[in-house]
């Protein structure tokens, strides 16, 4: 809780989904003295869909946490069942039914269900992309099991997130982390790989995006943030692309005041 300004509220482990798998619960963090409904900021975490969890993240962008905090906006963060669990769709099946979850008990914790934002780094980026763009798609069956659909998003934050699987240098590669999220080299598997990859659901419905990559990301190309930015705007769809100079995959440089600045000012401009 070091993380959050005084007064925040954590309501710690919250089971989402009712099996005994661990993965399947989400923590969130309320805004101190929010007296009117608040808007909800649901946060994807990274990994490569193989590791980390729902703290992720948390550590390099202590300043990005504190100020979303301070505007007033919750955060919910969701753990996802990984690629050597489960193979995709599983992730966006889950992370669908947590939002599920957050949207049916918006009175117990006094969301605001019209000022939803989806946000995600890497793996969890690529997650909020597609829960972004998919769900005015025909794709109910295939990722919105066990959820509710009533939910709508303002908007995507989009961090360093892959656009399409068959632009990783990997993907001939079955072992490969795109590979095993959906259990098959994506190159050979194209159809699967399509249905993974948000670029496959992009159309003028979607909502508005703000996308961050790092210039020196040696992990998931820039040129992945650059062709989801170009099929947006193909499809007018608001959208900003920032590429953070000298930036690596991930790290504190994403949390300085210039990046910064344009993620809150995204949010305030989308959630007003």
């Amino acid at each position: 809780m070091h993380l959050f300004p005084e007064g925040t509220t954590l309501h710690g482990n919250i089971p989402y989904f009712q099996d005994t798998l661990k993965k399947h619960l989400l923590d969130i963090y309320l805004p101190p003295k929010a007296n009117e409904k608040t808007p909800l900021i649901i946060w994807m975490h990274g990994g490569g869909w193989l590791q980390n969890d729902k703290y992720a993240a948390f550590g390099y962008l202590k300043e990005t946490v504190s100020e979303i905090i301070n505007h007033g906006y919750a955060i919910a963060s969701i753990d996802y069942r990984f690629s050597t669990q489960a193979v995709f769709p599983a992730q966006m099946q889950d992370c669908n039914a947590a939002i599920s979850y957050l949207f049916e008990n918006a009175e117990k914790y006094n969301f605001d269900t019209d000022r939803f934002i989806v946000m995600g780094f890497s793996a969890g980026g690529h997650l909020a992309a597609l829960l972004g763009l998919s769900k005015n798609n025909q794709v109910d069956k295939f990722f919105f099991s066990n959820s509710n659909k009533g939910f709508k998003f303002r908007g995507v934050v989009d961090y360093y997130g892959p656009a399409d699987l068959t632009l990783f240098p990997g993907a001939d590669d079955p072992k490969s982390p795109e590979g095993l999220l959906i259990g098959a080299a994506p190159l050979d598997r194209p159809d699967l790989a399509k249905m993974a990859s948000p670029v496959s659901f992009v159309d003028e419905k979607d909502p508005p995006f703000i996308i961050i990559h790092g210039e020196k990301d040696d992990q998931v190309s820039p040129r992945q943030s650059h062709l989801l930015n170009s099929w947006l705007k193909v499809s007018k769809v608001p959208t900003e692309l920032h590429i953070v100079p000298g930036a690596p995959h991930f790290g504190p440089m994403f949390d300085a005041s210039e990046v910064r600045k344009k993620v809150i000012g995204f949010m305030e401009t989308h959630l007003k």
